[in-house]
């Protein structure tokens, strides 16, 4: 099926690039750069959240805005555009969803795993609420400490493209895993 595919861009795939870290450490800084030097589509819940909702999460809307961003960088893969999800994918099933969602669309997935020491992603964190409030959303040190707590970091294998585990327990696959993960995502 992927030989079928023309992209308009010679035989390059189109890329989803998946910014993978916590907050602080740079994701939307190198969204932006590989937003600039591939001509992609930057989808980021961040840049619509506090105009939309005025939170960052909003009682589960976060969800819903990020499956409408998944489904849209499907769309945007099988017409050959290069798009970049600056969400962070804390978890390695996210991740691994999002790959198999970019080869079903003739596309490829690269992750880019962001980390900074803590006392660095604290002083960025401390840097943006003052330089920019209205960009961003408060966080505190416990904020950041059950981020930490709940983030898994991607280990070499899956940077490099690695394997494809299987869909967890009671779902026949990763894109009816992505469905109940991202409400609105398949569609």
């Amino acid at each position: 099926m992927l030989g079928a595919v023309s992209f308009g861009r010679g035989s390059r795939r189109p890329t989803m690039y998946v910014l993978v870290g916590l907050p602080g450490t740079g994701k939307t800084t190198r969204a932006r750069e590989l937003e600039a030097e591939h001509h992609a589509v930057r989808l980021s819940p961040d840049d619509w959240m506090l105009p939309l909702f005025g939170e960052s999460d909003a009682g589960g809307k976060r969800d819903v805005l990020e499956g409408r961003f998944v489904w849209l960088a499907q769309r945007l893969l099988r017409a050959g555009t290069d798009v970049v999800l600056d969400f962070g994918v804390w978890g390695k099933d996210e991740r691994t969803a999002l790959r198999v969602l970019a080869a079903e669309c003739g596309g490829r997935c690269e992750l880019v795993h962001l980390h900074v020491d803590e006392a660095e992603q604290r002083r960025r964190i401390a840097e943006r609420w003052e330089s920019a409030p209205h960009t961003t959303f408060p966080m505190t040190g416990d904020d950041l400490a059950r981020a930490a707590a709940i983030f898994e970091a991607p280990d070499d294998g899956e940077l490099a493209d690695g394997a494809i585990d299987p869909p967890p327990e009671h779902h026949p696959s990763w894109r009816d895993w992505a469905a109940e993960r991202w409400p609105t995502s398949d569609g």
